[in-house]
């Protein structure tokens, strides 16, 4: 602990980087100055650009944070056309890549293959009498990630974070989450005569009649709305012990005899005495209409769960179909190029290989040196807020400190690359690369299974515009392609980049005390380190959130769900506030020079509102508020501003600003 508190002793002595006078000035533009700040600052921000941008008519959205994966795939699709149309090496990355990339590109081929490759898996359908070779297809088909009613993983113990354990989870259904199959609302009704539509569609294009295609939909439907049931709901998913159940075996067999556990493990190749059963419900469920169920009616419904899980992988009248129920879902216009789907279709299955590529071309040191540097300083401002809170006794603030500071960096790239010879990919042959790439990607993660935790290991690509908190490793995750603008300029002043980059930085941080976070140790087990008092000051806080965002409007009846959106709203609120105290950390912090009229103070806030510059159509943005855990962007910039003091004073916000809030309304927990 001395350690840490020499560490802080020295904090405000720290400079982060040169003057703003060295780097190069990127200008403010955009700025709606009809907009008073204090009204709607992410309007004030970008309402001009909102105003003109257009969304492609392939994407749901366009902007920043996730619709920046749009661009980011082009660039992809420029490396794999490059790699794709080279002599490479058998067996190297660039093969590969190259030739995985090419076999679906080659569209001829897999139209004339109709629905051919998908054959096989229908016959052994077909050929299941009963319960216990219905439980063997879908053991062996989730070799092959084909997750139909059973979800199964292999990963870190919550009780024992160096260890890889078994685990199960809930699964079954087509829709995304529970609540689409029991809302009665317009929106939610379309969405489900779509889907319905969809399956009936899908057993047409193999054959049936449109009578039986219809009444088989129906089938599918019923079984899926019986599992639904049971599942939990996206704010009961968010329950950390709630949904760690770790049992025995022989104990889960006792409990759930008609699934036949022993079978199931041993159809998985997972050899184990213990799983973690994250909802048990569910299983019970299963168990339960296994029997009640007829066997006729599972094979439909595996017929279908197997024809949507490969839609996209066969012929046109296939991939049209998928297309036209996500059209209803997220209110997407076209479809995606070919080269698109190609490139996020090899980023899901070779991602480190092609991360490899992207790294080399687009990826430099120096970004991964400055990066670095600003994790540093807003991990030393995190400390610094952490002793000053006034809600926290100093045992509590003293573990805290401690999680802190063993919080792994991982910046860019892995330090070691994944290794794929164990998948072997062959031009021309695009679905069976697909089954290749899935069964490889299965046993890579199975190999895990009652082994020690790699924690090097990383769970997002290079080239994917994110980054993550893994409270089972206490670590932050900062893949190459989100340091890149508006979130990361190496040339850009202090201010951009601490209102970017840094907010993103100390948002992940502030998740290592969210109220997920909170209850994993600095070794990213859950176990409790707080005492009894702080940590019901700890929730009061936190239901000051869920109250706040709750009052949120996205469209007009449409409300942020802050209970589902808790920790992520945490985050945000959090970022913004250790990347102020970080910024003022650097020489450009105390400054007071104006650019572009602009004080650095003012620049950052702008800068966090520029990194949550998007636009969406109506129906994503319906889909975002049930199942994102995020807030909507709007949210994401003016909901933590109106708990920052520092906001109130850079842009002169007083009572009677609509973002206005008295004091002791304001939240502040890190």
């Amino acid at each position: 602990m001395k350690k840490f508190l020499f560490f802080l002793a020295i904090l405000f002595s720290l400079a982060s980087c040169k003057n703003s006078s060295d780097k190069n000035i990127v200008r403010i533009t955009g700025i709606d100055s009809a907009i008073k700040p204090g009204d709607n600052f992410f309007l004030y921000v970008n309402k001009k650009w909102y105003d003109t941008a257009q969304i492609p008519p392939s994407q749901s959205g366009v902007g920043a944070y996730m619709f920046m994966n749009y661009p980011q795939r082009l660039r992809l699709q420029g490396i794999l056309d490059s790699v794709s149309k080279a002599n490479n090496a058998a067996g190297s990355i660039e093969q590969k890549i190259g030739d995985f990339y090419a076999s679906g590109m080659d569209t001829t081929t897999i139209n004339k293959l109709g629905y051919d490759p998908v054959k096989p898996i229908l016959a052994s359908i077909d050929s299941i009498r009963d319960i216990t070779s219905l439980m063997k297809f879908v053991a062996h088909d989730a070799t092959f990630y084909n997750n139909s009613i059973l979800g199964f993983g292999v990963g870190p113990d919550n009780k024992n974070s160096n260890l890889n354990i078994a685990g199960i989870y809930q699964t079954g259904i087509g829709l995304p989450e529970r609540d689409y199959y029991f809302k009665t609302d317009s929106s939610s009704i379309s969405i489900q005569e779509a889907y319905r539509d969809y399956v009936a569609t899908l057993f047409e294009l193999t054959g049936a009649d449109s009578a039986t295609a219809k009444k088989d939909a129906t089938t599918v439907y019923n079984i899926e709305k019986q599992l639904a049931a049971s599942h939990k709901t996206n704010v009961e998913l968010r329950d950390v012990n709630a949904n760690y159940n770790k049992m025995s075996v022989a104990d889960l067999a006792r409990r759930q005899p008609i699934i036949g556990w022993a079978n199931v493990l041993n159809n998985l190749g997972a050899k184990t005495d213990s799983i973690d059963v994250s909802q048990p419900a569910y299983y019970d469920k299963l168990n339960a209409v296994l029997k009640s169920i007829p066997i006729s009616d599972w094979k439909v419904y595996l017929k279908a769960y197997s024809l949507n899980n490969y839609a996209g992988a066969l012929s046109k009248p296939f991939v049209d179909a998928e297309f036209e129920f996500n059209k209803a879902l997220t209110g997407q216009a076209v479809q995606k190029s070919r080269g698109e789907k190609m490139a996020s279709a090899v980023d899901r299955s070779l991602g480190q290989a092609l991360g490899q590529l992207y790294v080399k071309k687009y990826f430099t040191e120096d970004a991964k040196k400055r990066a670095l540097e600003l994790v540093n300083n807003l991990q030393q401002a995190l400390a610094a807020r952490i002793k000053k809170l006034t809600w926290m006794s100093d045992s509590t603030k003293g573990k805290a400190i401690e999680k802190l500071f063993a919080i792994t960096k991982k910046i860019g790239y892995p330090d070691k690359w994944r290794d794929y010879s164990n998948i072997n990919i062959v031009k021309g042959k695009y679905f069976e690369n697909l089954m290749s790439a899935a069964a490889g990607n299965y046993q890579y993660d199975l190999a895990k299974l009652n082994k020690p935790v790699d924690r090097s290991e990383w769970f997002t690509t290079p080239s994917t515009v994110t980054a993550y908190y893994n409270p089972s490793a206490n670590e932050i995750v900062f893949p190459a392609a989100i340091l890149q603008p508006p979130y990361f300029d190496n040339n850009a002043d202090d201010a951009l980049n601490y209102g970017g980059i840094g907010m993103v930085i100390g948002h992940e941080m502030t998740h290592a005390f969210d109220d997920q976070g909170a209850q994993f140790d600095k070794y990213g087990n859950v176990k409790n380190w707080w005492t009894k008092d702080d940590y019901t000051k700890f929730k009061a806080k936190t239901q000051q959130v869920v109250d706040l965002y709750n009052t949120f409007t996205v469209l007009v009846t449409l409300h942020v769900k802050g209970a589902m959106t808790l920790g992520e709203n945490t985050a945000d609120n959090g970022g913004v506030a250790i990347a102020y105290d970080a910024f003022k950390l650097t020489k450009e912090g105390h400054d007071t020079t104006k650019i572009d009229g602009f004080t650095p103070d003012q620049r950052f806030f702008i800068s966090v509102a520029r990194i949550w510059r998007v636009k969406m159509k109506d129906a994503y943005l319906r889909y975002w508020i049930n199942n994102n855990p995020h807030s909507p962007p709007m949210w994401r910039v003016n909901g933590p501003l109106m708990n920052s003091v520092h906001f109130y004073d850079a842009f002169n916000v007083h009572p009677g600003d609509k973002m206005y809030l008295s004091e002791d309304k304001r939240i502040s927990i890190w």
